[in-house]
């Protein structure tokens, strides 16, 4: 019998759920069965497939209700939860309209006259999927829905962190009676995490570096794939010929909104040095309007800081700026609010890369702000990073921009805006660095990683092939 975690209240700081995560003899005999049932969800072909996850979006849709009050409970906010879930739901309608071209098969020619190409796709039988805390139904599902259309049976175990929402979800897929024994989730921390990837043919996992070169290690022993989407430490550029007032909005919505807790938040800004006193007035005078969603969840736009370790980590990082000669010009604090942790948000300047808060991923609500002479030195600086995952770039015009963002170590760049990779889920990209590994998880290479191509060769003519020998 594995013992029970407990599980912290964000907005009260209380203990006041728990957790009991399966034995490992218990996961092996949840992934055995998972096996045998993918056959037949393979064999229903995609159009039934479909169908079962239209009729999951309706379960979700009746209890909707419930999962919200839970997702709530789990992240302490109200609106980004909401909106989280619909999200969810979108997702499920994008993938199951988009999935019959994408999974189309189709023949083709080869530069052989005479041999034809045909091809099939077959999907990998049990996918896993460990996923973090600071999105948990959106990241728990990103990789599962597409699995789960191209034929796989998906095994989810979600962050420790926040698992209310696990036993509601549940119910919904229970109402669906081709896909209770193809989907589940399984409770646990990262023990569990280890022992599922001993039994899965493949492996997604969201979170940090650290973790992530775990995670990568044990599917490396095994063979199997890993797709990993890991840290960030964002950079935004902000040239001289920019509108400010569009760049600080931008900005501003990028660096806090969930509470800076998304692996593609901004967290770095360089301003040219013409404009930067009026950049980081209209900035600061921005971020002073935005609320803390407290006392009420109704009211307020920054939710508190989920995780208790990501706050010390928030406070450690301000705590470092600050004794090196960082200015805070708003913000700066992480407060306990009748036992929650929360963080205004926080305008920073007189940075530099000798500073934690410039170089390690902070996951917080924090905006350091450092001017640059010349575009080169706003480049290399973007570029001092381990991380590659995301970036921003801000010019008078898009040519401008762009010709700015070629030069950054990044899977994806927003020209004249912030945080687009969360919205935009038709560009593909890859992580630079230490920020991820494996295929795209946007665009149509998405759904693609779930699947093993196998090349049927086929000879059309009966005639000798001239590399033969002359028997």
């Amino acid at each position: 019998m594995t013992e029970k975690i407990s599980v912290r209240n964000p907005r009260t700081g209380n203990i006041d759920y728990w957790i009991t995560p399966p034995s490992s003899e218990q996961i092996a005999a949840q992934c055995e069965k998972m096996r045998q049932a993918q056959i037949d969800w393979q064999k229903a072909g995609l159009e039934r497939r479909i169908a079962a996850l239209q009729q999951w979006k309706q379960a979700i849709l009746a209890r909707k209700d419930h999962l919200t009050k839970d997702l709530v409970a789990d992240t302490g906010r109200l609106s980004v939860s909401i909106l989280e879930i619909d999200s969810f739901i979108s997702t499920i309608d994008r993938w199951c309209r988009q999935s019959p071209d994408l999974l189309n098969e189709e023949e083709k020619v080869t530069a052989i006259p005479f041999i034809q190409l045909q091809s099939q796709q077959v999907p990998y039988q049990l996918v896993g999927v460990i996923s973090p805390w600071n999105f948990p139904i959106l990241l728990s599902t990103i990789d599962t829905i597409p699995a789960l259309l191209a034929g796989c049976a998906v095994i989810v175990k979600p962050s420790e962190i926040a698992p209310r929402f696990i036993q509601p979800l549940l119910e919904t897929i229970a109402d669906v009676p081709l896909l209770k024994d193809i989907l589940t989730y399984i409770e646990g921390a990262g023990e569990t995490g280890a022992t599922l990837i001993e039994y899965v043919d493949l492996v997604c996992f969201t979170g940090s570096v650290a973790t992530g070169r775990k995670v990568g290690e044990a599917a490396a022993k095994r063979f199997i794939p890993a797709f990993l989407e890991l840290g960030g430490k964002d950079p935004a550029i902000v040239l001289e010929s920019a509108d400010l007032e569009l760049a600080t909005s931008a900005l501003l919505w990028g660096s806090v909104v969930n509470t800076g807790q998304s692996c593609l938040s901004i967290e770095r800004i360089y301003v040219a040095e013409s404009i930067f006193d009026e950049f980081v007035e209209k900035l600061v005078e921005k971020s002073q309007k935005v609320k803390l969603a407290y006392p009420s969840i109704e009211e307020g736009e920054i939710g508190p800081i989920i995780a208790e370790r990501q706050a010390d980590i928030i406070a450690e990082h301000l705590q470092d700026a600050l004794e090196k000669g960082a200015v805070v010009r708003c913000g700066g604090v992480v407060e306990k609010l009748n036992g929650g942790l929360w963080c205004h948000p926080t305008v920073l300047t007189q940075v530099n890369h000798g500073m934690k808060i410039m170089t390690e991923e902070t996951f917080g609500p924090i905006m350091p702000v450092m001017q640059f002479s010349h575009i080169e030195e706003a480049i290399n600086l973007s570029n001092d990073t381990i991380y590659g995952l995301s970036a921003a770039v801000f010019a008078g015009s898009s040519e401008e921009a762009i010709e700015v963002a070629r030069h950054l170590d990044a899977g994806a760049i927003s020209i004249n805006d912030a945080g687009l990779t969360a919205l935009v889920h038709e560009g593909e990209k890859n992580s630079f660095k230490f920020s991820g590994l494996g295929g795209s998880r946007m665009g149509a290479a998405a759904i693609k990683r779930f699947m093993r191509k196998k090349a049927f060769l086929i000879k059309t003519q009966p005639i000798s092939d001239p590399w033969w020998f002359k028997t």
